[in-house]
């Protein structure tokens, strides 16, 4: 089965368990023939229980966009706090980062479908240099973030390698 399927909004452990035995009744078990089940990691409570969650779904799928309103209370469409909505925010950053190492930890993949790399070539670097498995692009920043990326994948090549000829 070539098929991946992106569970959203699950606000906790239990929810994303009753979420996949539901699934599993309507003939679509994970795991089987190859079906992956990924988790949208948009709510801080699934960045907090990052390893709980890893244990249930086989990998995240970063949802910058409301991510970054559910962290900092902002409505991006409101006039009155839109302005505080930037996904490159610290408590935003620290939160893909922290997802990132725990997801790689339980062996277990990350990817970001939000609007966030496309528009700040320097936040998909960011992301890059703490071992993000995929960025969702708009293609008017394809060229310019895929260069911004490469540059820290080469950067980070090169000190592993310094690395492991003087460790």
């Amino acid at each position: 089965m070539n098929l991946k399927l992106m569970i959203p909004f699950c606000r906790t452990p239990e929810e994303g368990k009753k979420v996949l035995e539901t699934m599993r009744e309507a003939g679509l078990a994970r795991g089987e023939r190859g079906l992956e089940v990924y988790v949208m990691a948009e709510i801080p409570s699934t960045i907090l229980l990052a390893e709980r969650f890893a244990e249930i779904f086989d990998g995240f799928s970063i949802g910058s966009n409301d991510l970054t309103q559910l962290t900092l209370g902002v409505d991006r469409d409101s006039t009155t706090v839109a302005s505080l909505f930037d996904e490159r925010n610290e408590a935003v950053a620290w939160s893909c980062a922290r997802l990132i190492a725990a997801a790689h930890e339980a062996h277990r993949k990350v990817g970001i479908c939000g609007q966030a790399p496309s528009d700040y070539s320097d936040f998909a670097a960011f992301l890059a240099a703490r071992g993000i498995d995929s960025l969702s692009l708009n293609a008017d920043a394809l060229v310019r973030t895929t260069l911004r990326v490469l540059a820290v994948e080469t950067e980070l090549a090169k000190d592993r390698a310094v690395r492991s000829t003087t460790g």
